[in-house]
């Protein structure tokens, strides 16, 4: 029987949000007897008789509903569009109402996180409008405690919604060490959280 997982689902265009979600998973590995699954969504086309390839060239699979399914937790990240989730992530995400109907997601701990190229350019609302559907789910939604002395210290990314990051305006900005930390702390949580239910 395979260990319990905290789904890393995310969106990544520019690769400051996988980078995140590869913190996220670091995080998510502190704690024992709780594996990380990162995984990803294919971009949305406006043509829609283009189907993409069902494994990416690179880096994680496509999530499937599976995967949703069956985690002991989510955390879920995306670029920030105008103030809101990427499309392909919101595409997927808006595929899920069997598992609300099921119920499947109900009490399982989630975080979410974000990557912004303005300092300014909707960090916080693409966090918390990416809580609404988990909330929808019945799912147990957290975010960072100011006990993490990085809130108190980030000049670019990181609030009690969840962790951020800022990319520039070229997306060239790396995920720096405060960031960086605050993924993981994130990962942590929702982890610890994960393992408190499944005893």
């Amino acid at each position: 029987m395979s260990s319990p997982y905290i789904l890393v689902l995310y969106y990544s265009r520019g690769g400051a949000t996988a980078e995140m979600a590869q913190q996220v998973a670091r995080g998510v590995q502190q704690v024992s007897g709780v594996e990380a699954r990162l995984r990803t969504v294919p971009p949305v086309s406006a043509n829609c008789e283009k189907t993409e390839d069902e494994i990416p060239d690179d880096g994680p699979l496509y999530c499937e509903p599976d995967d949703l399914r069956d985690c002991a937790g989510l955390v879920m990240g995306s670029p920030t569009r105008f103030g809101n989730m990427a499309a392909p992530l919101k595409y997927f995400v808006d595929q899920s109402s069997s598992l609300w109907l099921s119920g499947a997601m109900i009490d399982k701990p989630a975080a979410v996180f974000t990557s912004t190229s303005s300092l300014h350019g909707g960090q916080e609302s693409t966090l918390l409008s990416m809580m609404l559907p988990l909330l929808h789910h019945g799912m147990l939604v957290v975010g960072l405690p100011y006990s993490e002395a990085g809130l108190m210290s980030t000049e670019s990314g990181g609030t009690p919604y969840g962790a951020s990051h800022w990319a520039g305006a070229d997306n060239s900005r790396r995920v720096d060490a405060n960031e960086a930390l605050l993924c993981q702390a994130l990962g942590k949580r929702v982890a610890r959280l994960a393992q408190g239910q499944l005893r």
